[in-house]
């Protein structure tokens, strides 16, 4: 096998696993709105993770070097991956990276994979729109309770479903949209802007 055909192996086999972002992304203000909107989620999401890091970290050192256990951490760590998720969900369905099981994706011409872009966001945004308001009541019950060791109004903690729910309502509708927007033309907006991954 050449060096030119070893090169590209990986990039074929990214690309067959990417299908569904080959239907081009939102261009102009909403667009750049949707990618600036990735990166504050994802900033987020990356110091939540590193946050949990540390926690984890440092609960593992208090216990292994403190003739106490640091109670707290544990608790914390739980909240940072809550809403690490959180933060995260949105930004995953934006870039098509939920997993899935392609069994039909490589059979579907450009047109049927915005289609099938369009089916997938309308069920998110349906199913979110149903759930949303039960998230938020969920919230709301938060409070009057405060976390065991933390004493954070747990209203803080029950928020991240609203969090959750909410950017998956946004990013279904950004998806509804790039779907129909590539139905309606077709295979020349192929050659709009795609999103950096």
């Amino acid at each position: 096998m050449s060096e030119r055909q070893t090169d590209t192996q990986p990039q074929d086999i990214q690309e067959s696993l990417e299908i569904l972002n080959r239907v081009p992304r939102l261009g102009g203000p909403i667009g750049r709105l949707a990618d600036g909107l990735d990166r504050l989620m994802l900033w987020l999401a990356v110091i939540a993770l590193v946050g949990l890091s540390l926690t984890v970290l440092l609960q593992v050192a208090s216990r292994l070097f403190l003739p106490i256990t640091l109670s707290w951490t544990e608790e914390l760590t739980r909240y940072l991956f809550i809403y690490m998720v959180a933060l995260g969900a949105g930004v995953v369905q934006h870039r098509n990276r939920h997993v899935n099981v392609e069994l039909f994706h490589g059979w579907l011409g450009f047109r049927g994979r915005a289609a099938y872009l369009v089916l997938i966001s309308a069920i998110t945004f349906i199913f979110t729109i149903l759930v949303l308001p039960n998230a938020w009541q969920f919230a709301q019950i938060g409070a009057f309770q405060t976390s065991p060791t933390l004493r954070i109004p747990m209203l803080y903690i029950f928020f991240s479903s609203v969090v959750l729910f909410g950017s998956l309502l946004l990013y279904s509708l950004i998806g509804l949209t790039e779907g129909v927007i590539a139905m309606i033309r077709g295979e020349r907006s192929d050659t709009t802007r795609q999103e950096a991954l």
